[in-house]
């Protein structure tokens, strides 16, 4: 019989912990925590840059309360379709929990999630996440629907987006604040 190989050991024992479920998403988490560190979104080129309809978004708190979110009339909007459940969604949440509480104020943010609303609340307290979540009342829009979470966009005050971003970013870097300065000042 061959003995077995530290390194074939290791892999055996990476294999496990992944196929074992309390250890792959905490794995998976850390893994995407690790592209959050490495990569920031960038602005989508000028002839990338999608000009939306405004709209009103209809949305409706994890409280139950009704509301209307208007796209492209007035205000820079941030939206990010999210899970719980998923690990890229975990990782860039500090991020975004982050320029929220810097920019809560002068840019709308949409999290949007599908999801229970007691879940959610609890992901929050757990967390110690203190932004808005919202369930929408209304199919995505077109030109904002993706099948891949996270998916994240910037949208202008007049509605052109700005930035879309699928999977873990980090959203609190410097590089995006210039950005959002800079549309908050136009």
């Amino acid at each position: 019989m061959k003995k077995l190989s530290l390194s074939n050991i290791i892999f055996i024992v990476v294999i496990a912990l992944l196929i074992i479920p309390q250890t792959r998403k905490p794995i998976q988490v850390a893994l995407q925590k690790i592209r959050v560190q490495l990569f920031s979104p960038s602005t989508l080129d000028k002839e990338d840059q999608q000009q939306l309809e405004p709209f009103t978004y209809h949305l409706r708190t994890l409280d139950g309360i009704s509301k209307g979110i208007e796209i492209g009339q007035g205000r820079v909007t941030f939206i990010s379709y999210w899970a719980t459940w998923c690990p890229p969604c975990i990782a860039e949440f500090p991020s975004i929990d982050k320029l929220f509480k810097d920019y809560g104020n002068e840019i709308d943010f949409l999290l949007i999630t599908n999801e229970d609303p007691e879940i959610v609340k609890r992901f929050l307290k757990e967390k110690e996440f203190d932004i808005p979540v919202v369930l929408p009342q209304m199919n995505t829009p077109e030109e904002l629907y993706e099948s891949s979470i996270p998916t994240s966009y910037i949208i202008d005050a007049t509605g052109k987006v700005i930035i879309k971003e699928q999977g873990a970013v980090d959203w609190n870097s410097t590089e995006i604040r210039e950005v959002i300065d800079q549309l908050i000042i136009n």
